[in-house]
C-alpha cells in the first residue's frame, strides 16, 4: 500500500483529476489537507462522491491548550490559564511563545492576513479589500449577535461606505468558507425545523478577534458564548441557535444523532434576577433532554434547578 499525502493541494491547477486517478488504484491510500473549505466544494467533491471521509480540524480547545503549557505556565491557576488562552490564542504553534509576547501577536496577524488575502480576496477576486476588512471587523465586534447582509450593508452606508447586501452576502460566504467564521442558523425547538432568516456568526479564535477589535468588559458574555460554540463543534455536535415561540431564545441547541441538548451561557448567574432570566428559556422547553447553564461562577458553580444543570464553564471545557 502506498500512502500519499497532498497538502494545500487546492493551489494546483486541475488537481482534482490527479487525485481521482490515484483513487482508482487499489494500492493507494490518499490523504488531502487544506486550510479552508474550498478544495472540497467544487469538482473534487463531485468526482469523489461517497468515496472520502472528511475530518474537520479546529484550533486547540482549552483542555488541549492547558495540556501543552510547559514550565512555570503549567503551575498557573485555572483562571490564569484561561486568560492566557484568550490573550495568546488557540492555534497550536502559539504554545511556543510566552504569554503576551510580541511574536505571538505577529504570528496571529500573519494567519489573519494569509486567510483574508489568499483564501478570500484571491478566490473571490475582491477589488475593495478595505471593505472586506470592514465587514470582517464588524463580524468580529458582533460575535453572537443576530445579523443579516442587509444589516451590515446599512451599517456601512451609515458610515458613508456604500455596499450592496448581495456583495455582503458574497463576503460572508467567503469568510465562512475560509473557516475564519462559523455561521450558526436558528432552530425552531417546537417545530423541530431550521429557520432561514437571521444567523449568528462566531470567530475561529478569540485572540485574533481581540487583536482586531478593542473589547469591553461587557464582551465577556459573547466571548464565553463563542468558546462554548467552538467546544460543542469540537465534540461532534451540530450547533444551532434555539428559537422557542416568538420571543424565547436558547443560546444553543446541540444535536448529535437525533438527541438535542440545550445550553445557556452567561458570565455570572449569582444575582437572582439574572439566574431567573437565564433559566426561563430552558424551563419553557417541554421535553426531557439535557439542559445546561454554563457560567464563570466559582461559588455555587455546580447546581441543579429542577433538572437544569448549572456548571462552571472552565470545568466543563476540561471535561473529556
Amino acid at each position: 500500500m502506498n500512502y500519499i499525502f497532498l497538502d494545500e493541494i487546492q493551489h494546483v491547477n486541475a488537481y482534482e483529476k490527479a487525485v481521482d486517478s490515484l483513487f482508482l488504484k487499489e494500492n493507494c491510500d490518499v490523504y488531502i489537507t487544506g486550510s479552508n473549505a474550498y478544495f472540497l466544494s467544487g469538482e473534487l467533491a463531485t468526482l469523489l462522491t461517497g468515496r472520502y471521509i472528511e475530518l474537520s480540524m479546529m484550533p486547540l480547545s482549552f483542555a488541549e491548550f492547558c495540556s501543552g503549557l510547559e514550565g512555570s505556565r503549567k503551575a498557573l491557576s485555572l483562571t490564569e490559564k484561561f486568560m492566557q488562552y484568550l490573550e495568546t490564542g488557540s492555534f497550536p504553534y502559539i504554545l511556543k511563545y510566552g504569554y503576551g509576547q510580541a511574536e505571538a501577536k505577529e504570528y496571529l496577524e500573519g494567519i489573519y492576513h494569509t486567510i483574508l488575502l489568499n483564501d478570500v480576496v484571491k478566490r473571490l477576486k475582491i477589488a475593495d479589500v478595505n471593505m472586506l476588512e470592514s465587514v470582517t471587523r464588524y463580524l468580529m465586534h458582533n460575535i453572537g449577535n443576530r445579523t443579516t447582509p442587509a444589516t451590515i450593508a446599512n451599517t456601512m452606508i451609515s458610515k458613508q461606505r456604500r455596499i450592496d447586501p448581495k456583495t455582503v452576502d458574497r463576503y460572508l460566504r467567503g469568510l465562512t468558507d475560509s473557516l475564519l467564521f462559523y455561521e450558526t442558523r436558528r432552530y425552531n425547538i417546537k417545530g423541530k425545523e431550521l429557520l432561514n432568516s437571521i444567523s449568528k456568526y462566531y470567530v475561529c479564535d478569540i485572540a485574533m478577534r481581540n487583536m482586531l477589535v478593542r473589547g469591553t468588559d461587557s464582551d465577556i458574555g459573547h466571548i464565553l458564548e463563542n468558546l462554548v460554540y467552538l467546544e460543542l463543534r469540537r465534540r461532534g455536535y451540530e450547533v444551532y441557535v434555539g428559537q422557542y415561540g416568538s420571543d424565547g431564545e436558547v443560546d444553543f441547541v446541540a444535536i448529535k444523532g437525533s438527541q438535542p441538548e440545550y445550553y445557556q451561557v452567561s458570565q455570572t448567574a449569582m444575582e437572582d434576577h439574572v439566574l431567573q432570566r437565564e433559566l426561563a428559556p430552558l424551563r419553557k422547553i417541554q421535553d426531557n433532554y439535557p439542559k445546561y447553564l454554563l457560567t464563570l461562577d466559582e461559588l455555587f458553580s455546580e447546581m441543579d434547578y429542577d433538572g437544569i444543570q448549572k456548571k462552571n464553564v472552565l470545568t466543563w471545557m476540561l471535561e473529556p
